[in-house]
């Protein structure tokens, strides 16, 4: 039988351990990083907006975050050291080189995640026809290209529950994505994610969220904090198994299927 003293003990050796280990991981080399995806010339029409949001992960999740983005081309050497890419724009631009499309289907099938920010306004704008070719050069047929991201897709739930992308504005219904082997790896939202989360350096938000003003603004920031959780976890199942206690931690209580608020 272990005494209460050398039960104390173990538990103090173990912590320490615990400590050593996490040491080796401390630095920013440990840090989540966003990288932004530079193609064309405005692939930043939201200067602030990772910034944003890197903070607000850092906030409301475990995650350690270097709030600064990695800015990247698709050749760049350092493609591969951010797992979430970041891609905004609302002008039309030129695809890629062909080394630099290929780089990109690398990097996605690899284990990369790309989201795309459509901030044009528009749901078939000029910014809208060159992303759609663009992943048609990185998974040309017979690839399905986009398809509707579900409601109960697994990215609705990684950490808040959600059921509909909404940004600044609220024009798409739904989240288009490209799957690969049963993965999302690009999605692709056309409500302007960036322009809710983008702020000046007084604490002032750059646009107002239309039409659902700051509970709208909210709800685009879990769903930029869940496409994180989503491209951290490579392996995240779909199944039921997490989703009470998801619930619990939010208050809510599964009923024969539906959801209602306890007190």
């Amino acid at each position: 039988m272990l005494t209460r003293r050398q039960l104390l003990g173990g538990a103090a050796l173990g912590l320490l351990a615990a400590q050593m280990r996490r040491a080796h991981a401390i630095g920013p080399s440990s840090k989540f990083r966003f990288g932004q995806l530079q193609l064309g010339t405005a692939w930043n029409p939201r200067p602030s907006a990772l910034r944003r949001l890197g903070w607000e992960v850092e906030k409301q999740t475990s995650i350690d975050v270097e709030l600064d983005a990695a800015v990247v081309t698709p050749t760049s050497d350092t493609l591969h050291e951010t797992p979430f890419l970041y891609f905004a724009g609302e002008k039309a631009f030129d695809l890629p080189t062909t080394a630099g499309i290929e780089a990109l289907r690398r990097f996605l099938t690899f284990g990369g995640f790309l989201l795309i920010d459509n901030a044009e306004g528009s749901t078939d704008g000029a910014f809208d026809g060159s992303v759609r070719k663009l992943m048609q050069a990185i998974f040309p047929p017979p690839a399905k290209g986009f398809e509707l991201v579900p409601a109960d897709h697994v990215v609705y739930k990684s950490f808040f529950l959600l059921d509909k992308p909404v940004g600044r504005l609220a024009i798409a219904p739904a989240m288009e994505g490209i799957f690969y082997d049963k993965r999302l790896v690009c999605a692709y939202v056309a409500n302007d994610l960036g322009g809710a989360w983008a702020r000046d350096d007084f604490g002032n938000y750059d646009f107002r969220c239309e039409p659902g003003g700051e509970k709208q603004r909210d709800l685009a920031f879990r769903l930029g904090i869940n496409l994180v959780q989503y491209a951290l976890c490579l392996d995240y199942k779909s199944d039921q198994v997490h989703v009470p206690f998801i619930m619990k931690r939010r208050r809510w209580k599964p009923d024969d299927g539906a959801s209602s608020p306890t007190k």
